[in-house]
């Protein structure tokens, strides 16, 4: 803070003004109403992987930098990577899949090649309606109380 700052505020306080805040201001007023953060935050809940661009096409009257503003600081939502985390098996799955190996070698030794044209393997199967195809289209926003990023599993 410069020193003719600091006489001006000095000059104000000795003349007896008591507020520390700066006063209203003339100006342009502002397009970010209440309502209008409210319409933001709905579309924002009805597509978490949307981007300040895609916003921007809805809402044109406000620039993109201050609909980033609302979106971080007004609305507290926060950008994270979305990916898949594959399934963490617990020691009661582990024990399962391996007894079931154990049971099929055991099979395999005394049944030979025939026993492979019975069997029939299936896994679960998941179909997504959004498959990014890069890290940064994989992202979505989440308010920053939100839980940190889902735990990840070591596959080898």
């Amino acid at each position: 803070m410069s020193e003719g700052v600091v006489r001006e505020w000095v000059r104000l306080f000795k003349s007896g003004r008591e507020n520390i805040h700066d006063e209203e201001r003339s100006g342009r007023p502002s397009l970010v109403t209440d309502e209008l953060v409210q319409k933001i935050d709905g579309k924002v809940r009805e597509n978490r992987r949307f981007t300040i661009s895609e916003l921007s096409d809805e809402f044109p009257q406000i620039s993109r930098t201050v609909l980033y503003e609302v979106v971080t600081e007004r609305l507290g939502y926060r950008k994270f990577c979305a990916r898949w985390v594959p399934k963490i098996l617990t020691e009661h799955h582990k024990t399962q899949r391996m007894a079931s190996a154990m049971d099929f070698l055991t099979r395999y030794e005394e049944e030979g090649e025939p026993l492979l044209n019975r069997i029939v393997i299936s896994d679960e199967t998941w179909i997504k309606y959004v498959n990014p195809e890069t890290k940064e289209q994989s992202k979505m926003w989440a308010h920053s109380r939100s839980p940190n990023k889902p735990k990840k599993a070591l596959i080898e």
